[in-house]
Formats: C-alpha cells, structure tokens, sequence
C-alpha cells in the first residue's frame, strides 16, 4: 500500500507540472514555431569543415585496409622486384580488393575528392595503386601465359572476364590521366596500356543481345543488369574523350537508351532492376544501388558527351525524369529505401550517397534547379554522414546483390561494414557536397534550408510562417 501511495503521489505531481507548463506556454506568449525539431539525423546547412572531417575519416581507414604491396603467398614475405613475380605472388590482402569494380568506385571517388578539396593524399592513394597495378600487369601477364593459375584479384586485371572486372577500374585509370605529372609519364604509358586493353574487352568481347545491349546469360539468358549501365557505358563515353573518336560518344549515348527501353518505368520514373529477354512480362523492382548506377552512368556520359550531339538532350531529359522520382521518395531521415518504393524496406547508405553525388553534381552543372533540389541533397548529405562511424567505416551498406523477382530477395539482403559499395560513393557524394557549398547559397530560414541564386546578406530579413520578419 506504502509503494502504490507513492506512485500515486508521483504521478499527481507530474500532471500537476505538466498542467503548469501547458498554462505557461501558449500561443499568446511564445513563438511555438521556434521550437527545435528532435531531428534524428541532423539538419541544416553542412560546413565545408565538417564534410571534409567525414571524408578524411573514411580516406585514413580506406588506406588502412588497402595495402599496396605484392606478397609472396605462401610465406607472406613481400615481393619488391617486379621482375620477381610469379604463380605464387599475390596482392597483399586487406579488407577491400583493389582491383574489383568497387574499388574502380572508389578510385573515381577519390580523384573527385583530390579535385574539390586539392589535398595531395587523395592523389597520393589513387597514383600509388593504380601505378602498382599498372606496373605488375606486364610480368604477371607472362605468369599467366605459361601456366594460367594466377591470384584472382590479379587476374581481373590480366584476362577480364566480365563488366564487373573491367569497366570501373577502366573509367578510373582514364580520369586519373589528368592528375599525372612529369614524374609520372612512365606510370602514363603502363596505364595507357591497361586502359586499351579494359576497353578492348568491354567494346569488342563483353557479351551482348542481338541489337548490342550489354547483358549477362545468369540467372536467365539474355538478362539486362541495370547496373551493366555503370559497369560498361561510361568507359565507353570516356574512350570518346580520351582518343577524340566520336564512334565512342555515339556508342555510349546508344547504349543509354537501349538500357532504357527495356529498365525505364516512365509512371514510377524509376529504372527496374532486371529484364530477362525470354518473359512476356518484366517485374519492376526499383532497387536502391541499381537505380543509383544508372543515374551515375547518366551523369559520367553527360560530363564528357559533346553539347552538339544529337541525343545528350534525350539524356538529359532522362536524367531529369529520374531526379524527379527520386527526390519523391527520399525517406525524412535523409535516406533512400532498399526497394525504393516499399518503404517497409530498411534505409540503405550505398544508393543515398550515390544519389547525393548526382543530384548535387546535376545541381552544379546547371541541369536541375538547385532551389527544388538542394535542400533534397542537403538532407541527404546528413544522412551520409551519418552512416560514417568514427573509424571511417560506412555502415548501412547493402552487401553485393545480383537479381530476383521477389521483395524478399531485396529487403533482407545484409548489410556490413566490409561490404565495398559504399566508400566511393561516400567520397564522391562529400567532393561535390564540397562543391555545392562553393558554388550554391544555402541559407536557414525560417527553420528550413533553403538555396538561393545568389548570396544573401546574413543581415537579411527572415520570414515567418505568417508574413512578418525578424532578423
């Protein structure tokens, strides 16, 4: 009884507070709207300052885990002579592969970073491993003509195989050619080499349907992958810019709409995931990272494609229709779902951080209007940042996905720290977010982020909700 009479006094006396306080805020005597929001990812304008604390973090952990060394495998010894390599030598292994298509993200990513910011320890990391793997490929190539056993992460680079193995890493080597110097011309030829020799692979052997798609024979034969867009197209685009043969622009622009005939929902404005030539019907499931490798594919060919060609303004049409569609479906919190239009699926930190690139990026060159769309990248930039964890880590990322037809398929595919995906993302999404802040005026007002077209005064009147200003 003593116990229950104490609850009950207890509860009497946070009604008796809580009658207090709601008869001493009222609309009369306090300016409710200026209440703080429990935002529980952030808000607001993001400093220069703090984007690049985030991108710095994920750069010294990803330098970490990336080794660029050969070992030997069987004693761990390190291989230093080039002219030492053979069956048994290997990559040092670290928590990422640098030869996988991941790392061809994240290599472009970087080099996006080294741009915006300026900081030599971005170029430092991309030079440093794309010089060893340029450097390797001519005596592992010979390794590999005698007997054909080689490291696997070797071998992408030897003898690819897929897309997957190619096209990324491809793209990387061509943009890194305009951070080289003097010093670095020998490094320039080797790498010149790896580049034909990717782009051979992805113009002349990569597997195709009959009108030249790119596609792959799994899980069914003849199946377009919306992320081949990325896989495969923008090499194509930048072979355009690197050898001035414009057979190349118009191969890449082809494939853009080939892709999009088959993958382009126009009543979502969304691209599904997969198209299996054999079926009468396509199921569209609208998956995050695929989505977002379309939309980079979109924005790498616009960057490089000729304003006077005669399909750039069909994709850039399209480009905007997917904007569109995307910014409707942007979760509160800053984040994109798994499956982006069944919001039963979990926030996923892969495709909002590609998204976060390419809107933003499409901001800054003019082909979407920043006042729509910034406060749309703004929130998603928080919610980057928020998926980078103190050891530069990026959580929330879906681990690699191939294809189903099926939600469950998509909405329990894990996430992990170690999954590759999201890192290049992360720093290409913090490199434009850089940019934006340079180029764009965000300002706060009236408790919301706003941009403007030009600066405006911080002395500059705000509007409230009913009309009036303060200041």
């Amino acid at each position: 009884m003593a116990n229950y009479l104490k609850v009950l006094c207890f509860a009497l006396t946070l009604t008796s507070v809580s009658g207090i306080c709601a008869q001493q805020i009222n609309d009369n005597n306090t300016p409710l709207h200026l209440m703080k929001p429990a935002y529980r990812i952030g808000y607001g304008v993001s400093t220069a300052e703090s984007v690049r604390q985030t991108m710095d973090r994920v750069l010294r952990y990803i330098d970490s885990e990336t080794p660029a060394v050969l070992v030997d495998k069987n004693t761990g010894a390190e291989v230093v002579r080039m002219e030492d390599i053979t069956a048994d030598t290997q990559l040092k292994q670290g928590g990422f592969r640098l030869t996988s298509y991941e790392w061809g993200v994240t290599y472009s990513g970087v080099l996006a970073a080294y741009e915006a910011t300026g900081d030599e320890a971005y170029r430092d990391y991309v030079c440093k491993r794309l010089k060893l793997l340029a450097e390797m490929a001519p005596h592992f190539a010979k390794v590999y003509a005698k007997n054909r056993q080689i490291d696997g992460n070797v071998r992408r680079v030897i003898d690819p195989h897929a897309l997957d193995d190619a096209g990324a890493v491809c793209c990387s080597m061509i943009k890194a050619g305009s951070i080289f110097r003097d010093a670095d011309k020998p490094l320039k030829a080797l790498i010149d080499e790896r580049i034909r020799h990717y782009a051979d692979y992805i113009i002349n052997k990569e597997y195709r349907l009959a009108d030249g798609t790119f596609a792959r024979i799994r899980p069914q034969k003849n199946t377009v992958w919306l992320d081949d867009m990325f896989m495969g197209i923008p090499t194509v685009a930048y072979m355009g810019k690197y050898t001035g043969e414009a057979k190349y622009y118009d191969e890449a622009a082809r494939q853009v709409m080939l892709f999009a005939s088959r993958m382009w929902v126009p009543e979502k404005c969304l691209f599904r995931h997969g198209w299996v030539e054999s079926m009468e019907e396509h199921p569209a499931f609208h998956w995050g990272r695929a989505n977002g490798w379309a939309i980079l594919t979109m924005c790498e060919v616009l960057d490089v494609l000729p304003e006077s060609h005669p399909q750039r303004a069909e994709i850039l049409s399209l480009l905007k229709k997917h904007a569109k569609g995307l910014a409707a479906l942007q979760h509160h919190d800053g984040f994109w779902h798994q499956l982006l239009d069944r919001s039963d699926t979990y926030l996923e930190s892969s495709a909002t951080a590609i998204y976060t690139y390419c809107l933003a990026h499409a901001i800054n060159k003019g082909w979407i209007d920043g006042k729509v769309y910034g406060p749309v990248v703004q929130l998603a930039w928080h919610a980057v940042a928020s998926s980078v964890n103190e050891k530069g880590q990026v959580t929330g990322c879906c681990v690699g996905t191939g294809m189903g037809f099926d939600p469950a398929f998509y909405a329990y595919r894990p996430v992990h720290v170690m999954a590759a995906h999201g890192y290049g993302p992360v720093l290409w999404a913090g490199a434009e977010m850089l940019n934006l802040l340079k180029r764009q005026h965000p300002k706060m007002n009236d408790s919301a982020v706003w941009f403007y077209d030009q600066e405006v005064p911080t002395d500059a009147p705000i509007f409230n909700y009913d009309g009036s200003t303060r200041f």
